[in-house]
């Protein structure tokens, strides 16, 4: 396994170790114990897995304390552009956003950990992401963030005609309109 750490503190790039042969392939895409002696020490309670179409943007979504939740997000089939947004008053990346492909081919995670907004970009035909977390789902510490932000201006790299998003995101705040810090 490949860790990377990346230019917003906290946030990891993992690259899991591949074994292909004329079968196919194989890899671990968990075992607590590796990820413990990375110093990944979340304790993962819940797999949610969402399935979308080209053109999908979900997010930017969050929950604040004491129900923020840290992820381990990886795409089962297909590719999207995931996106984490710095939401930690205290961090000097504050406001900053870190995109990277996720993608079935790349086999890459992305560790979120809790005080980011995080959200995605559907690229391909279709697309499986499946994320761990460390807490549940908590329906009064729910927020977020609109995708179209013009402070972040997120290049979520899909075409405007294309664009599909949920009426409950397309209500959500700008960043400069949010009234929560972790």
């Amino acid at each position: 396994m490949i860790i990377k750490n990346l230019n917003i503190a906290d946030l990891l790039i993992i690259e899991p170790n591949v074994f292909k042969d004329e079968r196919g392939f194989f890899f671990e895409s968990y075992k607590k114990s590796i990820y413990n002696d990375a110093g990944i020490l979340y304790d993962f309670i819940q797999d949610n897995q969402s399935f979308s179409t080209k053109g999908v943007i979900r997010g930017l979504h969050l929950q604040i304390n004491p129900f923020a939740q840290a992820k381990l997000v990886r795409v089962l089939e297909g590719e999207i552009l995931d996106v984490a947004v710095d939401l930690r008053a205290k961090s000097s990346t504050y406001g900053q956003h870190f995109s990277v492909i996720l993608s079935a081919e790349n086999r890459k995670q992305l560790m979120i950990p809790p005080g980011f907004a995080h959200g995605f970009s559907v690229l391909s035909a279709t697309t499986s992401v499946m994320y761990k977390v460390d807490q549940l789902y908590d329906k009064d510490s729910e927020r977020g963030i609109r995708y179209d932000d013009p402070t972040l201006a997120i290049d979520w790299q899909i075409n405007l005609e294309d664009l599909i998003v949920s009426e409950k995101d397309l209500v959500l705040p700008n960043f400069d309109q949010i009234d929560w810090e972790f």
